[in-house]
């Protein structure tokens, strides 16, 4: 058991950190529940007690740059502290993805959590089909968002509104960037795909339209974030193992000397093959 003093040390560590980080989401809980795991874990390490009654006073302040669905896995950046005001540059900054989608079954959600809503043929889809469809996906493109996702109306969330079995209406298209986006593996009916994007672009949004592309329809059956920002799931995602004060100590410090690359990060060139998640602080 860690000493009265040690304790004292550990919480003004904790308290005393600034900056971002990265940690790795696994598959079945939201951003939101991560980020409350996370912040739980941090606490009890540290000796420090959060009356649930009075969580307006914030005693640690942590952030994530971007939800990444539950049923997806990978990076997801976290700010602690006065690293939570540059949370709003990773909604902007590139992102990479692979994802595993799957012809013939359209769900409502666009993921394999959804009920499916339509089955179609796939026999028809070559590989060459999907590599050449990609191309009208590329570059920049209007793209309508699902209705199962974390933009709001009227303060809730669509997905929590439909849930409830509120009246729910589509976001109209809007404008997003694909900078690379190539076929890693076909095996009918499944296909994998790496993506990099811009901020506001929905995976799930591409396969679905992919599918009707092919005159068929599709939906995910797997999600990773490879990628946000300059933080790696590779080489920067922190393990839940690994969410400890000490290891985010040096999380944030290598966080400090990874930012600045980044900076151009709203200039990326559009990929050569081109032919033409939303702050969320812990509660």
């Amino acid at each position: 058991m860690a000493s009265s003093s040690g304790s004292v040390a550990l919480a003004e560590k904790l308290q005393g950190l600034n900056g971002l980080f990265a940690i790795h989401k696994k598959k079945g809980p939201t951003s939101a529940d991560v980020l409350n795991l996370l912040k739980t874990k941090l606490l009890k390490e540290a000796g420090i007690k959060q009356h649930p009654m009075k969580r307006k006073k914030q005693i640690l302040k942590l952030g994530h740059g971007g939800t990444l669905d539950s049923a997806a896995s990978g990076v997801l950046v976290v700010g602690i502290g006065k690293g939570t005001k540059m949370l709003s540059g990773m909604l902007s900054c590139s992102k990479k993805y692979t994802t595993v989608g799957e012809f013939g079954k359209a769900t409502d959600t666009f993921d394999a959590l959804g009920t499916v809503t339509e089955v179609q043929s796939y026999d028809h889809i070559t590989k060459d089909d999907l590599e050449s469809t990609l191309k009208k996906f590329r570059g920049n493109i209007m793209q309508t968002p699902p209705i199962y996702s974390a933009l709001k109306q009227n303060g809730q969330r669509l997905s929590c509104l439909v849930k409830k079995g509120e009246a729910v209406e589509a976001k109209p298209a809007r404008p997003v960037v694909v900078f690379s986006l190539s076929v890693q593996d076909y095996n009918p009916p499944l296909f994998t795909l790496n993506v990099e994007c811009g901020g506001g672009f929905y995976v799930r949004s591409l396969v679905n339209d992919l599918g009707k592309e092919l005159s068929s329809c599709a939906h995910v059956k797997e999600l990773i974030r490879t990628k946000q920002g300059p933080f790696t799931l590779d080489e920067h995602a922190l393990q839940e193992e690994k969410w400890t004060i000490v290891e985010i100590v040096k999380a944030v410090e290598s966080g400090v000397q990874l930012i600045p690359s980044e900076v151009a990060c709203k200039k990326l060139k559009i990929d050569s093959q081109d032919d033409s998640e939303q702050v969320k602080e812990a509660t």
